[in-house]
């Protein structure tokens, strides 16, 4: 084989060598069977939540005159259009009719205001994609039921008609035929769900395969050969043992809290900078890195659930024992803090919106309901009137929020923007990187100076909450309007979803409410915080929750595949102290988590999309445990927490500042998320722009991932080190091509792999008139596979 020459380059030679082995797909077209598993996300992250908020009010079956005659509310109602014809032309969006009304192209909608241009971007590549929607008929309430929650905020009966809404089931452990299978009563489950169809669920993972699945899932890292070997030894002497001891050496490690941390702070829509503030500015929040490493912490110290949230809602107002664990509860309040916030300048309900985004964060990061909806008018679906929502905005009216420069139109700060810790040590940032962004900030041109912080530097700052000096109640905003005000609505939680015990909570009239809002949330029978907390867990585990829109448990968001194991699991969940590790344990001990991700024809037949669980769901790495496995197995993998943050102290204009991402060979959860500017490394991997909750992240599939697979300088360096140390090994080069199969893939080569290889490293030395390039070459395909980068 003779390699062209537009090919002769290290960046490019992966393709052929991927082509060559057959181990990099192309981009293909989606299955017009099924959905997609990427295709779902993109929908229900990009998609659903636009059409329910902007849409469904004059377009769906509710609507009290259905404009046009064109319902969006369902997948036939959208795709048989109105009065003017089809919505939707598959991949066509410049003759979709739902992109020209989006671009004020003839016809104008939402008719208040153009959506963002980001937004109407969505739309576009979701009918490039083939407008893949994933709503069944079945799943759409009908007129009645939307009305009856409506209604059901009364209460008058105790009981709301909506799912999510009503007091958990006790359910019984139900009695299988095989009985045989299962290894936790959450199996049991499961199998009753696939006994009742007619359904078998497929056979077990090998053991390479689960303890790869566990590694990645509980730490974000691959295991090494070592691993491997020893748990197949020890699988076959007894499985049951070996996955106890490998599941509970894992979630002992600290690797855990960096994984389930991350996980965390998605939905904590966790950023270093504010992104751009309206006046083409992005200021950083260069000590939001503390929330940081306080929600890994808390993950790996296994802090549980309920206290982990009254700490990030209220940790200024609980005791604490000692000064250190003052300044921990402090930090946690950075959870209410990391919203991403226009300049005053340009938005007169500045303060109103920075309440919207912390009820956003309690209502769809915490109960898995938009809240936010309420704040022009009661809530179209979910029932929660508007009184409910400025019943919670008085509590965050009555907290003042700290955040540093980033807050004040001028960038001007006083002593009172952040908290000031009294047992965290100096922090002092690297001297050479003060030098360089004072140079990169002298040369700007731009006359307006960056004031510096009035306290010293060093002293250790958090970003936070606390309450004001004066709390008081809210007033109405009619419309939204902070300018036009109604009546005052006592501070209060969401009637429709509060447990029957919360009615002896009382808030203080010299408090914000906060830590009354912290206690009802967390109370043992709220209906909502378990079961979403459940379902986020289990979606990590498995690829998709037993609620597929994990963010959305109100009217229009999916109905549980098992609502009965939902319950169990949520009931376990709060009997265990509200423990997550616990909870995690016992989900990866179960037979339906050890399944295999292949099955039977007839099984993918009957049970494409996986609803009933019959087998694990194949899934693609995510961007930081992608990175942290190439750097893994490299061998340039610094398992050390980082130390803060390369903008700590540093309150500068991300804009103005130059590349602030700097070369680090540290875990991508010690990187330096800058909104409007993400780290490099990670962008083309479909990381959130972390500004509203992300409970479910996109999974795309562009040819622009397989450019950065390519020809990005990190995994390219990565290749060169990971071939470097294999050749170091040894100079046969079959030991050296098992070598890099064993690091990069866990297994052996077989016989036609290694002796492609062979030939390939000979025609690319050859051609290249360099060893090295061609071993780096083929390490560089190794990385790029989809072996490496999926899991079964």
């Amino acid at each position: 084989m003779r390699i062209p020459a537009a090919c002769r380059t290290v960046q490019v030679l992966p393709i052929v060598v991927g082509v060559v082995f057959g181990w990099v797909n192309a981009v293909s077209a989606a299955d017009k069977a099924t959905i997609s598993p990427e295709d779902r996300a993109f929908f229900e992250n990009r998609i659903r939540p636009v059409l329910v908020k902007h849409c469904f009010e004059c377009h769906s079956a509710d609507a009290e005159e259905v404009g046009g005659k064109l319902l969006l509310d369902t997948r036939d109602g959208l795709r048989s259009g109105g009065e003017s014809g089809p919505a939707v032309v598959v991949g066509k969006p410049d003759e979709s009719r739902i992109i020209q009304a989006m671009r004020y192209d003839g016809i104008e909608m939402p008719p208040e205001q153009p959506l963002p241009e980001a937004v109407i971007n969505d739309f576009v590549k979701w009918v490039q994609r083939g407008a893949p929607d994933p709503r069944v008929p079945v799943a759409r309430p009908d007129a009645k039921t939307v009305e009856a929650a409506k209604t059901a905020v009364n209460k008058q009966d105790g009981k709301p008609p909506l799912w999510s809404l009503q007091p958990r089931t006790e359910p019984a452990i139900p009695e299988v035929k095989n009985r045989d299978w299962p290894l936790d009563p959450l199996d049991r489950f499961v199998l009753a769900r696939l006994e009742s169809a007619n359904l078998a669920p497929t056979h077990d993972a090998d053991p390479r395969t689960l303890i790869r699945r566990l590694y990645v899932d509980l730490l974000g890292l691959p295991p090494t050969m070592e691993d491997v070997e020893k748990f197949v030894s020890e699988h076959e002497l007894d499985r049951v043992k070996a996955v106890q001891a490998v599941v509970d050496n894992l979630l002992a490690r600290p690797q855990f809290g960096e994984r389930w941390g991350r996980h965390w702070l998605d939905v904590a829509r966790y950023g270093e900078s504010n992104g751009n503030d309206g006046l083409g500015r992005n200021p950083t929040f260069p000590h939001a890195w503390r929330y940081r490493d306080y929600v890994i912490d808390a993950f790996n110290n296994d802090v549980p659930y309920d206290r982990f949230l009254a700490e990030q809602i209220a940790g200024d107002l609980l005791p604490s024992d000692s000064p250190a664990e003052r300044d921990r509860h402090l930090i946690a309040t950075g959870f209410l803090a990391m919203a991403s916030k226009p300049a005053k300048a340009m938005n007169t309900n500045f303060d109103m919106d920075v309440v919207a985004d912390q009820i956003e964060v309690v209502g769809t990061g915490i109960m898995g309901i938009s809240v936010a909806c309420a704040r022009c008018h009661d809530h179209k679906f979910d029932p929660i009137p508007t009184r409910d929502y400025y019943a919670l905005a008085g509590i965050f009216t009555s907290t003042e929020t700290m955040w540093g420069l980033a807050a004040n139109e001028k960038l001007t700060a006083s002593p009172t923007d952040l908290h000031v810790l009294k047992a965290a040590p100096e922090v002092l940032p690297p001297a050479d990187f003060v030098e360089t962004v004072l140079v990169l900030e002298s040369n700007t041109g731009v006359p307006k100076a960056i004031p510096k912080p009035k306290w010293p530097v060093g002293t250790p700052l958090a970003i936070g909450v606390r309450d004001k000096a004066k709390p008081a109640d809210c007033k109405i905003n009619v419309k939204g309007d902070a300018k036009k005000l109604g009546e005052v609505v006592p501070r209060g939680f969401v009637t429709a979803c509060g447990p029957e015990s919360s009615d002896a909570l009382k808030i203080d009239p010299k408090q914000s409410g906060r830590l009354q809002l912290a206690e009802w949330l967390t109370q043992p029978d709220h209906p909502l915080t378990a079961r979403v907390m459940v379902n986020r867990i289990w979606l990590h585990l498995f690829g998709q929750g037993i609620v597929r829109t994990p963010d959305d448990f109100g009217v229009y968001g999916e109905r549980p595949s098992h609502p009965e194991l939902l319950d169990y699991l949520a009931n376990r969940f709060v009997e265990d102290g509200w423990s997550i590790k616990h909870l995690i344990r016992s989900i990866v001990l179960s037979r339906t988590y050890q399944l295999s991700s292949d099955a039977p024809e007839e099984t993918l037949a009957a049970d494409g999309e996986n609803i009933f669980l019959t087998r694990h769901n194949r899934r693609r790495l995510d961007a930081e445990s992608l990175r942290d496995s190439m750097l893994a197995v490299s061998g340039r993998l610094n398992l050390e927490p980082a130390d803060g943050s390369i903008i700590r102290h540093r309150d500068i204009l991300v804009n103005l500042a130059g590349n602030l991402h700097q070369p680090s060979n540290h875990r991508s959860v010690y990187l330096c998320y800058l909104r409007s500017s993400l780290p490099p490394e990670l962008a083309a991997f479909d990381v959130p722009d972390f500004t509203t909750v992300t409970g479910q992240r996109d999974v795309s599939t562009i040819p622009g991932q397989a450019l950065h697979l390519f020809n990005n300088p990190f995994v390219i360096e990565q290749a060169e080190h990971f071939a470097q140390s294999i050749m170091k090994e040894s100079t046969n080069d079959r030991d050296r091509v098992r070598s890099a199969f064993r690091h990069a893939l866990n297994r052996e080569p077989g016989q036609n792999e290694l002796g492609q290889a062979i030939e390939l490293l000979r025609l690319t030395a050859s051609e290249l008139k360099s060893d090295n390039k061609a071993w780096s070459s083929l390490c560089q395909a190794l990385l790029a596979t989809n072996e490496f980068r999926y899991i079964d």
